[in-house]
């Protein structure tokens, strides 16, 4: 039986998607990386974020002496085959399918293992998505974390890096043909280059806008400062490349563009594709951000969602291979989202990292970011 959200809030403002799958076997190699789902989902309970577990039991906070006001919990749906076609081939949706039945092989080079299960992980990942969005777009919650969306590699027709179905133009496609969305931003702070949904929506007036490591040689070796889109998409991609040991300090520059662009297009919704591989202590990615900086993403776009269009904001989890950084990331956005950051006093706090363990400034990746701004003054 499917668990809805408690009686006791029948309107959330924030809700959280989620399912059991997740605390399983994940798309990537990285088996250490799996457990991220289930160390963010205990921070949520440890902090009293969150209303319920998925069995619909109440969460008590340990400990909180003060009253919160929590998140809904909502679990993921499956996707269906006809879900999945408003983004992907039907080649590709088929291949899952048989890559599923074989249960091993990679989909893609060495990145993407195929297993018994893989094709409902990855429409329950699809699924959430759409919930989320449709949580949004009927009024039943402003703003949606789901934790496993954020596929943004997967493309029309192949599984690439970890991504199997694109879960964000999911939404967007959900957003257009069920609820007349015209402008949808999307947002991508993940480490690495968001290529299936530029690619995606290259050629539409759906603006993306991406944040990412870049010396064209990087994975996925896309996201140039000269990818603007095409024909009626042309200057709706916005790509911000960042060199490798970017600080926040070198961050805050790009954000403030990425986020003066989001602003002037004046969406209807904002999708922020919410990738926190770019925390210092990741090793998929040579970004070197802190907390205090993810902290920052999240409040500034919903300051701007707020302003904009009601405060619909749709958030992805995106990357991020270690669980226990990811669980104060995810902690930090869904404290600021429910509003719950003052009240939790020393215990936010303590999700922060520890300011004398920050890498300090790289002056190569200094030198280059002002080149980069430079350029970026001259384009826009």
């Amino acid at each position: 039986m499917e668990f809805e959200p408690s009686a006791v809030l029948p309107s959330p403002k924030v809700a959280v998607i989620y399912h059991e799958m997740y605390d399983g076997r994940g798309f990537s190699r990285l088996t250490r990386s799996w457990g991220r789902y289930r160390a963010g989902f205990d921070k949520f309970r440890e902090l009293g974020l969150i209303a319920a577990d998925l069995s619909g039991e109440a969460v008590s906070p340990t400990p909180d002496p003060r009253p919160l006001t929590p998140a809904a919990i909502y679990r993921a749906y499956e996707a269906t085959d006809a879900q999945l076609a408003t983004v992907h081939s039907r080649e590709h949706i088929e291949h899952i399918h048989a890559m599923d039945a074989k249960g091993e092989g990679m989909f893609d080079r060495n990145d993407t293992p195929a297993w018994h299960g893989v094709f409902r992980r990855a429409a329950l990942a699809f699924g959430g998505t759409l919930r989320a969005a449709e949580l949004i777009a009927e009024g039943q919650a402003r703003q949606v974390f789901h934790v496993a969306g954020g596929l943004h590699h997967a493309h029309y027709d192949r599984v690439s890096g970890f991504c199997i179905c694109n879960d964000i133009v999911g939404a967007v496609r959900l957003w257009q043909q069920a609820y007349g969305y015209k402008r949808i931003a999307i947002l991508d702070v993940d480490g690495h280059h968001g290529d299936g949904t530029q690619s995606l929506l290259y050629h539409e007036p759906i603006l993306t806008v991406s944040l990412h490591q870049y010396d064209g040689r990087f994975f996925p070796r896309t996201g140039a400062l000269t990818e603007r889109g095409d024909g009626p998409g042309l200057g709706y991609a916005l790509n911000l490349p960042l060199p490798r040991f970017s600080t926040d300090a070198e961050y805050r520059p790009a954000l403030e563009i990425a986020l003066a662009t989001v602003e002037a297009y004046q969406p209807e919704a904002i999708i922020l594709q919410y990738g926190v591989d770019g925390h210092y202590t990741d090793r998929m990615v040579g970004l070197k951000l802190s907390t205090y900086l993810y902290e920052e993403v999240v409040r500034r776009t919903l300051a701007l969602a707020n302003k904009l269009c009601g405060g619909k904001m749709l958030v992805v989890g995106g990357g991020g291979y270690e669980p226990e950084a990811v669980a104060r990331c995810w902690g930090v956005l869904l404290a600021n989202l429910t509003g719950q950051a003052t009240a939790l006093g020393n215990r936010y706090t303590a999700l922060h990292d520890n300011l004398a363990d920050l890498p300090p400034p790289d002056p190569a990746a200094v030198a280059q970011v002002e080149r980069l701004l430079v350029a970026l003054e001259q384009m826009l």
